[in-house]
């Protein structure tokens, strides 16, 4: 895919993401979206920093990022990938979709501060308003967690 899509372009900042998610500081956990193939898959960076608030308390002496939020990281990206895709085709609407399943969750080392998380996400498939997702992390070229997501988008009844 080339360096612009539509009216955005590669790498997409964290100015655009808050374009696109609702999400906010101290919540907000994708920093930038460096590839993008729209309706396929996406790949996002968050850099983790000892300012991180989670760090406090997880675990004072010996830094180490929540697997929780490792989770929530891809989910967001997995919704920066509908977002965007729906961005492309001109849909200006902006629903809210909500992680509504975690399957098959794993996690093979820590993250801590310093790391740069690569969080690669792919659409499985879509089925009647959710979205089945296959995630993964890497730092530094290697897996440290991986799971499958299910998103839905926000039923306004």
């Amino acid at each position: 895919m080339s360096e612009k899509t539509g009216t955005l372009s590669l790498p997409i900042n964290v100015e655009q993401i808050q374009q696109l998610l609702p999400h906010r500081y101290p919540f907000l956990l994708v920093d930038r979206v460096i590839e993008i193939v729209p309706d396929v898959s996406v790949v996002a960076l968050k850099n983790v920093t000892i300012n991180e608030p989670f760090f406090q308390g997880h675990f004072p002496g010996h830094p180490v990022m929540p697997g929780v939020l490792i989770v929530e990281a891809m989910a967001q990206t997995a919704g920066l990938l509908t977002q965007i895709s729906r961005h492309l085709k001109g849909d200006k609407g902006s629903p809210l979709f909500y992680l509504v399943k975690v399957d098959n969750a794993r996690f093979s080392a820590p993250v801590v501060p310093g790391d740069q998380l690569r969080l690669e996400v792919t659409l499985k498939r879509l089925m009647r308003g959710m979205g089945l997702f296959v995630a993964r992390t890497l730092v530094d070229g290697k897996e440290v967690a991986s799971c499958e997501l299910m998103c839905a988008a926000r039923s306004d009844k």
